[in-house]
C-alpha cells in the first residue's frame, strides 16, 4: 500500500498508540517525520525514538505516559496536502492558545513559542494538547 500523506499516517499511529495504551509504534522513516519527533521529545510528549537496526526505513516510537494517562490527549493536523495553511508571526500572537502549535519554517521545524521569539512565519503543520 502507498501512503500519500505520511504525517497524517504518523499522526493516527501516534492517536491509535495511545488509544490502545501501547508503549512502542513503529512509523515509515521520513525526514520531516524525525523533525517533528525531535521537537516532541524537546517538549518532553515522548520519550524517544529509535531507527530500526534491520530495517533502516522503520523508526520505533516509544511513547510516554503521566500516571497512566497519555501525554498527548489530541493531536490535530492543520496544513494538508490538499490546503496548505500558512500563518504569518503577526497572526501566531492572535490564534487562541489551545495547546501547542508546531510549524515549519526557514529554520526548521520548531513551536509556535520558539516562532515568535524568532520573529518566524511559516506553515502550520498541526496543534497538539
Amino acid at each position: 500500500m502507498i501512503i500519500t500523506d505520511t504525517l497524517s499516517n504518523f499522526f493516527s499511529k501516534i492517536k491509535n498508540g495511545y488509544l490502545a495504551k501501547k508503549y512502542k509504534i513503529n512509523q515509515n522513516k521520513s525526514k520531516q517525520v524525525i523533525n517533528i519527533l525531535n521537537v516532541l521529545i524537546k517538549e518532553g510528549l515522548i520519550k524517544s525514538y529509535q531507527i530500526s537496526k534491520k530495517n533502516e526505513n522503520i523508526i520505533y516510537i516509544y511513547l510516554k505516559y503521566n500516571k497512566n494517562k497519555a501525554v498527548i490527549q489530541q493531536i490535530t493536523k492543520i496544513s494538508k496536502p490538499s490546503k496548505r495553511v500558512y500563518i504569518k508571526n503577526k497572526e501566531l500572537f492572535k490564534i487562541k492558545k489551545r495547546g501547542l502549535y508546531i510549524l515549519s519554517t526557514s529554520y526548521g521545524v520548531i513551536t509556535d513559542i520558539q516562532a515568535k521569539k524568532l520573529n518566524l512565519g511559516g506553515e502550520l503543520i498541526c496543534n497538539i494538547y
